[in-house]
């Protein structure tokens, strides 16, 4: 029986399992090492800045600097990073400070009979354990149009698909989407030879600005001060409070999350977006369907009210992710049915220390967004997380509410009766 399993080894899964470890719990960590960053385009640069951009160790001992210097790399505010070399640190700070990592998927986390959980790898080893912290990243959660679903991958896929896309070269790509994974991908594409058209919903394109210096004087750091997430005050109460987000009214939570730090892309990336000629804003996707010379016909309305037609040979969908428990498919379905939900997204609700309303069951990363706020959607926020998550789990352990109820029983209330509706999927 372990204390702890933690799934996912992204950076909230490494972060988390780099605290539990140094407290001594008995721990286990499931997942590929950074495997969405692993496969993204190499063409690819990180949006946060550097120092932006650590995972959490309790000493602060294998930050992103720590290990720039051990590889001779200058990391510094206003230089963008390739991803590649985001996703060596990751695995390096796994190296540093997360032992026994299993590098195995999790296919299931159930109820146990008894207390605690059941948790199945893809090869059907199921363990036990008391707690668990399920940080599975954002891939669960993809959103595509609903005209788009269900097409095959041959025709429509998600910007999370692609590793290279050098297989695109000659052909007629259409990218969905107004946010930095739908410009770069555009951008990407194009100069891979492909012939390139954005698709949004947006009526313009929002570009983020070159980053002031970090040492740019008293007032003018008074006036908008440098945070993980950007620089001002607003942005500074999402990076430095998700504390005091969490007791913000819930309208006003779910408001925030739907319209805090936009789509936007970063200001190195505006020069190479130049090549995209075919923009067009204020768009969307009616309907899609297959013609009978094997392309893809996007019929699509305009604010106005007018109807185009765009035949294309593949649709990218940069158009995020939803951190609705209906994705969580990893979570056994009375697991799921069982957790109370806030927002018509359909996301679980997150209390105290990180721990859902199923005691015992701790969430980190996106889906604890609506509750702890936008800094929850990028690596800066695993800061945050971990080391109270451990906090959370180690009260649960000593027999404490760590923001739950019983152990292996949820409080009362929290069923499907709780649940809010969601959208269709």
């Amino acid at each position: 029986m372990y204390d702890l399993v933690i799934v996912g080894a992204g950076p909230y899964g490494l972060s988390v399992a780099a605290h539990a470890a140094a407290t001594g719990l008995k721990l286990r960590t499931f997942g590929r090492t950074m495997e969405c960053w692993h496969a993204m385009p190499s063409r690819m640069f990180l949006k946060s800045e550097p120092w932006a951009s650590h995972l959490s160790d309790p000493a602060g001992r294998y930050g992103l600097d720590a290990y720039a210097a051990e590889r001779g790399v200058r990391a510094e505010h206003g230089v963008p990073l390739p991803v590649g070399f985001f996703a060596a640190y990751g695995d390096w700070f796994a190296r540093q400070a997360v032992p026994g990592l299993d590098e195995r998927l999790v296919t299931t986390v159930a109820p146990a009979d008894g207390g605690g959980f059941a948790v199945t790898a893809e090869d059907g080893e199921t363990v036990r354990s008391r707690t668990v912290a399920l940080a599975v990243g954002v891939l669960p959660f993809m959103e595509v149009p609903g005209p788009l679903r269900g097409l095959p991958r041959r025709y429509v896929t998600h910007s999370s698909h692609h590793g290279e896309l050098d297989g695109f070269a000659g052909r007629d790509v259409t990218v969905i989407g107004a946010g930095q994974a739908a410009l770069e991908t555009a951008a990407i594409l194009s100069e891979q030879g492909a012939a390139v058209r954005i698709l949004a919903r947006a009526d313009r394109l929002n570009w983020n600005t070159a980053p002031p210096a970090l040492d740019r004087g008293r007032w003018q750091n008074l006036r908008a001060p440098h945070t993980g997430l950007g620089c001002g005050w607003r942005n500074r109460l999402y990076a430095d409070t998700p504390g005091v987000f969490r007791r913000l009214p819930a309208a006003t939570r779910e408001r925030i999350f739907d319209s805090a730090l936009g789509p936007a892309g970063a200001w190195w990336l505006r020069e190479r977006f130049a090549a995209v000629g075919d923009v067009r804003l204020g768009q969307r996707v009616t309907c899609a369907t297959v013609t009978a010379d094997d392309r893809l016909r996007l019929d699509v309305r305009g604010v106005d009210g007018t109807v185009s037609v765009v035949e294309t040979d593949h649709v990218v969908a940069a158009t995020g992710f939803v951190p609705s428990l209906d994705r969580a498919d990893v979570l056994a379905p009375e697991l799921r049915s069982g957790l109370r939900r806030v927002g018509a997204g359909g996301a679980p609700e997150v209390g105290a220390l990180f721990e859902s309303s199923w005691p015992g069951l701790f969430l980190a990363g996106l889906l604890t967004a609506p509750s702890y706020g936008p800094s929850m959607r990028f690596v800066f926020g695993a800061g945050h997380t971990a080391g109270r998550l451990v906090k959370g789990v180690r009260q649960r352990l000593r027999g404490g509410t760590g923001g739950g109820g019983v152990l292996g029983r949820p409080r009362s209330g929290s069923g499907s009766e709780r649940r809010v509706a969601t959208p269709a999927s």
